[in-house]
């Protein structure tokens, strides 16, 4: 079964497939999602008494800076060790990897969503226009909000996805935003990048 397997196996595979964000029927010209700035990585600090949160799961995400208010649906991975994402048909929601940690526990959350569908962009489209200091708040299922600050945002080949920074272990409360973006190959139907937006927990 896929979660015996080791995670840097998993997640190499991941990023191969592209995490499962692939783009089909669109029109032949469709609008491309905004790549990433290059500013140079910063790190958030924590405030020195943020407790970790208890265990629960996420329901909402909203992102100001880019106008995303959107559900979220726990999502897990396939036979093949694929992650999973929400329907294709339904585009305007997040997914959570439910088999990680939850957004404000201690450890990296991951949510993942689509760039875009065959009705236009998707719930991720603008992740790329994220820059650093900008929040991200996540509401949970024990009506907390755990408040997240952007560190910084990249892009990365699908066949060098940094697996250990997106699911590594951390000692604090950090949030991981993922989707495709880069140049679109027209024979795979496929974007040849992933989107990472990394996070620290600040509230």
């Amino acid at each position: 079964m896929w979660w015996r397997r080791s995670l840097p196996a998993v997640v190499a595979l991941l990023g191969v497939t592209g995490l499962g964000l692939i783009t089909v029927g669109l029109t032949a010209d469709p609008e491309r999602p905004p790549a990433p700035s290059v500013d140079a990585p910063s790190r958030t600090r924590p405030a020195p008494d943020l407790a970790p949160l208890p265990h629960a799961a996420p329901v909402r995400v909203r992102i100001p800076a880019i106008d995303v208010r959107a559900e979220i649906v726990p999502v897990g991975a396939d036979a093949a060790g694929v992650l999973e994402v929400p329907p294709l048909d339904k585009p305007t929601l997040a997914g959570w990897y439910r088999h990680g940690v939850s957004p404000g526990e201690t450890g990296n959350a991951v949510l993942v969503g689509h760039v875009d569908s065959p009705a236009g962009p998707a719930v991720f489209f603008d992740l790329g226009r994220l820059r650093a200091g900008q929040e991200i708040q996540v509401t949970r299922a024990d009506a907390r909000v755990a408040t997240f600050t952007v560190d910084n945002v990249q892009a990365y080949p699908k066949d060098r996805f940094p697996s250990g920074l997106v699911y590594g272990s951390a000692d604090v409360a950090g949030l991981r935003l993922i989707t495709c973006g880069g140049r679109f190959d027209d024979a795979t139907g496929n974007y040849v990048d992933n989107i990472v937006v990394f996070a620290t927990r600040t509230a």
